[in-house]
């Protein structure tokens, strides 16, 4: 594909995740409303809610500092160039030319990272703490990111995630078990990074109020709670991205190009459906336990590089 056509389905699949975001979220709560024979919400509620925050008065804390202004919009940017850059509809990735997975990454801690800020400058006990704990969630969690796509990278000889997904993609990267232990251990890094249950330690609904989030209002709310469903959909796109990227167009064209997208739809409520099955499985985890179930992941794909190395 040409730069110009890469850029446009960049651009395409940032507008397309900022749309669909708020949908997957809400389907993954009509789920869990029936697995609990609950009416439940609407498919769209999560829409209805970010219109009626927009509207509302945005308070700010009185501590409030400017890292607590911005990082609505730092979190919402860093999760659509994660998404420009991953290869969701083309064979290639559209922004590749911008940065690669450690980029990805980066981004990834980025948003996270002002989270915690935001949390700690708030001047709020329960923003503080929340915010401890998305630094710990972090600290656990992202070198695990790291390493699974070090080893996929390796497999593929590049850091670019187009050249991982077409690696995938054609057989050119078998999938044997240094893979599948790979997508194990990051389907783990996809299950905590969305917050689901029992990891949602940093919000902690019933004893922190939503942690770092505890001192937004109305359109501050509305753009951190868009910024954090974008970043859901993001890290599921990374996971289809680099184990099942299949169905991508190779050209661009109007059919190729709604046919990748209705697979990527597919497998992208697959994926909330299978986590919104295991969340609703669960109870939270106390918070001193966390990393007693992150070893696991851990130890998985410590394991998935030692066959990377044995060639298994």
């Amino acid at each position: 594909m040409t730069t110009g056509s890469l850029i446009f389905i960049g651009l395409l699949q940032a507008v397309l995740v900022a749309a669909l975001a708020p949908l997957f979220s809400g389907f993954a709560r009509v789920l869990r409303a029936k697995m609990h024979s609950r009416h439940g919400p609407p498919l769209l509620q999560n829409y209805y809610d970010l219109f009626k925050l927009m509207k509302r008065q945005e308070i700010l804390p009185a501590h409030g500092s400017l890292v607590f202004r911005i990082t609505p919009y730092v979190t919402i940017v860093s999760a659509l160039l994660v998404v420009m850059i991953v290869p969701i509809l083309a064979a290639d990735s559209p922004f590749g030319w911008v940065g690669d997975m450690i980029l990805v990454v980066y981004l990834l801690m980025l948003a996270r990272f002002f989270t915690s800020l935001a949390g700690l400058s708030s001047g709020s006990t329960f923003g503080g703490m929340g915010a401890r704990r998305e630094l710990f969630v972090s600290a656990l969690v992202e070198p695990l990111i790291l390493l699974v796509l070090f080893v996929m990278s390796l497999l593929a000889e590049s850091t670019n995630l187009g050249a991982i997904s077409r690696g995938v993609a054609t057989g050119a990267i078998p999938y044997l078990a240094t893979v599948w232990l790979g997508m194990v251990s990051f389907a783990f890094v996809v299950f905590v990074e969305a917050g689901k249950l029992p990891f949602d330690l940093s919000e902690a609904e019933q004893e922190l109020q939503e942690g770092a989030f505890t001192e937004y209002s109305g359109r501050g709310l509305a753009l951190m709670q868009w910024g954090f469903y974008m970043k859901q959909l993001a890290v599921v796109s990374l996971f289809i991205a680099v184990f099942v990227p299949f169905g991508t167009m190779t050209t661009l064209s109007l059919l190729g190009g709604l046919l990748a997208l209705a697979i990527f739809l597919i497998k992208a409520a697959a994926l909330y459906f299978l986590a919104a099955i295991l969340e609703n499985a669960m109870a939270r985890t106390r918070f001193i336990k966390a990393p007693s179930f992150t070893w696991i992941a851990v130890g998985v794909g410590l394991l998935c590089f030692a066959f990377y190395l044995v060639r298994i």
